[in-house]
């Protein structure tokens, strides 16, 4: 048997090669009488070719996104193919506005909940060149296994013919430039932020920073040595800095700077690109929005704000963030905001204040506290969401450890004055009472 007719990627992809594209219909009938262009009232793919078939919209494939370490359906699969040329927030804009109108089809009866999986830059390249037939490989794609993978090789082995009956039948026929597919052959694979910086693993390199202390700081200061300098006592050699984290405060009596930790997931509303205009300035700003600056490769950003840790009746009225606990003469506390592990020193563990998370578990995989329950005993649970929306189970599973909070959502038109923004100062008003009460059950701010 073909084995397009049992795999909904390799029909996709033979569709897209004899340009015979599915049709979306809203039966499972193998006709074209229920034909629809709209994805959220459709329920399954009409294939012409090679003979007519049908899949479930719903059907998991064979592409595993790593955000969530789940199959993705075809009815995302075949969203991301249809807005291939488009700009990355006109993606997600339309991503959400599908998955809304599918909330709403199936809140008035009694089918499963439905969503369109938004697929991150790579995942989203990686697919469609492999559907176009510029690649043969995907590292997302699990290959078939047993006779499904022999029938897949004799498919790719046929496809050749397949093209080629097309452009005889009249249909206009993709035609790859041989200059190009000889630069897609020489393409090499490439992993996360985190692999192309830092490599498979991070490397140490203070043990350098100690010899050269060693041969230039000391040799400098020791009298007798050219270049000393009479009455200076050598110099105390100084520790170097960790890759992802700033050295702490050299004063004994200080405590080190708190850290937050960010959620590494792609589906997360507060990432590095949009935490400072969040958190700091009181603005929400969607992450992957063009207006924002904010380099994607930074992975650690410093912030200060006033905090009372200890009892003062003083306390400054919230509404402004931090220009009102300023104004009374407060001593900033700096921040260390950081959106993953890598480099974290054990010691780096005691001095965690806060966890910002979109309920998925595997965030805590690589933490000291990898249960939830636990790591929300050490630190402060945020959760931040679209206004009107559900919180997830889990995070409500997790109990008093997570602080939930809701955004207004993004209005294009509007931008940062759209209607419900000024709601956003209240959030993060919110978000800082949060940590600061964390931090006081915890004995910051104390001697």
């Amino acid at each position: 048997m073909d084995p397009s007719f049992q795999d909904p990627l390799l029909s996709l992809r033979r569709a897209i090669a004899v340009a015979s594209l599915p049709t979306p219909t809203t039966s499972s009938e193998l006709s074209e009488q229920d034909a629809t262009e709209d994805l959220a009232q459709a329920t399954h793919l009409f294939f012409h070719q090679p003979s007519p078939h049908t899949f479930s919209l719903t059907e998991p494939t064979r592409f595993v996104s790593n955000t969530t370490n789940t199959a993705v359906d075809l009815r995302s699969i075949f969203f991301a193919w249809q807005k291939k040329d488009v700009a990355i927030p006109e993606y997600i804009a339309s991503a959400q506005e599908l998955t809304e109108a599918l909330k709403q089809k199936t809140s008035t009866g009694d089918g499963k909940a439905e969503e369109v999986q938004n697929l991150v830059f790579v995942e989203r390249l990686d697919l469609i060149t492999w559907l176009e037939g510029a690649s043969d490989e995907s590292e997302y794609i699990k290959p078939l296994e047993g006779a499904a993978a022999a029938a897949e090789a004799a498919a790719a082995a046929g496809q050749a013919q397949a093209d080629a009956a097309a452009g005889q039948a009249g249909r206009p026929q993709k035609q790859i430039d041989p200059r190009l597919q000889e630069i897609y052959n020489g393409e090499r694979k490439t992993g996360d932020r985190n692999t192309l910086l830092r490599g498979i693993k991070p490397t140490d390199f203070s043990h350098v920073r100690k010899t050269a202390a060693i041969f230039f700081d000391r040799s400098r200061d020791r009298p007798g040595q050219p270049g000393a300098k009479p009455g200076v006592k050598p110099t105390a050699m100084v520790p170097a800095p960790s890759a992802g984290l700033p050295l702490p405060s050299r004063k004994p009596s200080s405590r080190p700077d708190p850290i937050i930790l960010l959620s590494p997931s792609a589906s997360s509303l507060i990432r590095m690109s949009n935490i400072k205009s969040f958190l700091q300035d009181g603005i929400f700003v969607p992450p992957d929005h063009p207006t924002l600056s904010m380099s994607t490769e930074a992975n650690f950003m410093e912030l200060k704000r006033p905090l009372r840790l200890k009892n003062d009746p003083s306390n400054p009225s919230a509404g402004a963030v931090g220009s009102a606990a300023s104004s009374r003469g407060l001593k900033p506390t700096k921040f260390i905001l950081v959106d993953g592990t890598t480099n974290f020193k054990p010691e780096y563990w005691s001095r965690l204040v806060a966890v910002f998370t979109t309920g998925q578990t595997w965030q805590f995989k690589s933490y000291k506290w990898s249960s939830p329950p636990e790591l929300f005993k050490h630190a402060t649970g945020i959760y931040v969401g679209w206004r009107g929306e559900d919180v997830p189970s889990t995070v409500k599973g997790w109990g008093r450890g997570v602080q939930s909070f809701a955004v207004e959502r993004w209005d294009e038109k509007g931008g940062i004055h759209g209607g419900g923004r000024w709601r956003d100062r209240e959030v993060v008003e919110g978000i800082w009472t949060a940590i600061e009460e964390g931090m006081k059950l915890r004995g910051w701010g104390t001697k």
